[in-house]
């Protein structure tokens, strides 16, 4: 046996309305009330919420930072994890591999450095997808005007959750070809980093 019971509203024993039904619209709960929902919410069959991870960040740690090559992109050694939710970074390759397909945000910065003042033409930072370069971001500073400087960029990425892999990659222009730095921990506290995490969408 089977019953239907029809109302409007549920009240408490102090006449407070739990749960109200108005032009279609269902209110559960009232202002200052904390509400438990035993079970899985759902929004039309779909599970509500979610966790941003995949997710991790590491930095290039160590001493004396990482030493490049004038003009040249370099990938970025972040070997240092802050926290790496599903182990999807890797402290030896340097790429995010997340197992998990979805949109993903990206970001990092680079603190670059030449040896001598007023030496600095141009910092770059790139973000690779498989390879390929999806992001680039420059900071320029013609005539040597500089010696240090700290890059960032961000991103939003579609990966698969099989085979794509990200990277971060760093390019310093000096004017006398010498001394170029990604700077590591001991210099500037992780300023050398790059994480990401999945968008719940």
């Amino acid at each position: 046996m089977t019953s239907i019971l029809k109302v409007d509203t549920i009240q408490d024993a102090d006449g407070n309305n739990i749960i109200n039904e108005s032009g279609n619209t269902i209110t559960i709960g009232a202002s200052g009330d904390t509400t438990n929902i035993i079970g899985t919410l759902q929004n039309d069959g779909a599970a509500v919420g979610g966790t941003n991870t995949p997710a991790f960040e590491a930095y290039l740690g160590g001493s004396g930072g990482q030493a490049v090559s004038d003009n040249t992109v370099t990938l970025v050694q972040a070997n240092t994890e802050v926290y790496d939710t599903d182990s999807a970074y890797n402290t030896s390759t340097y790429r995010f591999i997340p197992q998990v397909a979805g949109k993903y945000f990206a970001y990092a910065s680079i603190q670059t450095e030449t040896a001598t003042n007023s030496d600095l033409n141009d910092s770059y930072l790139y973000f690779k997808l498989n390879g390929s370069n999806i992001y680039e971001s420059v900071n320029i500073y013609a005539n040597g005007f500089g010696r240090q400087d700290i890059i960032s960029g961000h991103i939003v990425v579609d990966m698969n959750g099989s085979s794509d892999y990200l990277e971060l990659y760093g390019r310093i222009n000096c004017e006398d070809n010498s001394g170029m730095l990604f700077e590591s921990n001991t210099q500037w506290k992780r300023a050398t980093h790059f994480g990401a995490y999945r968008i719940i969408t």
